[in-house]
């Protein structure tokens, strides 16, 4: 029984309608992150539907390019590093955490989030993360569901152009 079911499990888990699957849904929610111009596109019913300045890394390394998989999400996110309480006015992370798989990490590691140094807001500044007022993402906060598929990349394509080539617009 399980060498049989095996193989619909893993054709399951793969496939483009499993929400951890290799590629967005089409139609469905979308980040993409334009490390080349500091802005991230939030594209769903095939069509961006907003464009925002965003904060990325201090060098280009430090922003890892690819397309992972939203896996965490948190209100008023703790400050591991600096043992600062969520909802601290002294809290980097601002008001909201949406964290992402990048290098095989948990969500813990990379992710969109608010911050309290809204003037960082379209520079290379962040150890890694993007970094967006904390208006924006607690606005995306709820219509960004886990699984979804997060595009950083550094491109002069636009955001539209993107979504296409990834699939999220038909």
């Amino acid at each position: 029984m399980i060498k049989i079911l095996s193989p619909i499990l893993i054709t399951f888990f793969l496939s483009p309608f499993w929400p951890l699957g290799p590629n967005p849904m089409p139609g469905g929610p979308f980040v993409i992150v334009n490390k080349s111009n500091n802005e991230m596109a939030f594209i769903d019913e095939n069509k961006v539907q907003t464009v925002v300045s965003v904060g990325t890394g201090k060098t280009q390394e430090l922003t890892p390019e690819g397309l992972f998989t939203i896996t965490v999400k948190a209100k008023d996110p703790y400050f591991r590093k600096g043992n600062i309480a969520g909802g601290d006015p002294k809290n980097p992370l601002g008001a909201r955490w949406i964290g992402f798989d990048a290098k095989g990490t948990d969500g813990r590691t990379y992710g969109i989030h608010g911050t309290n140094q809204p003037a960082s807001i379209g520079k290379y500044v962040s150890q890694g993360c993007i970094r967006t007022q904390n208006e924006v993402v607690s606005s995306l906060y709820p219509i960004i569901p886990l699984g979804t598929k997060v595009l950083v990349i550094s491109s002069s394509k636009s955001f539209e152009g993107l979504a296409k080539a990834s699939g999220a617009i038909k």
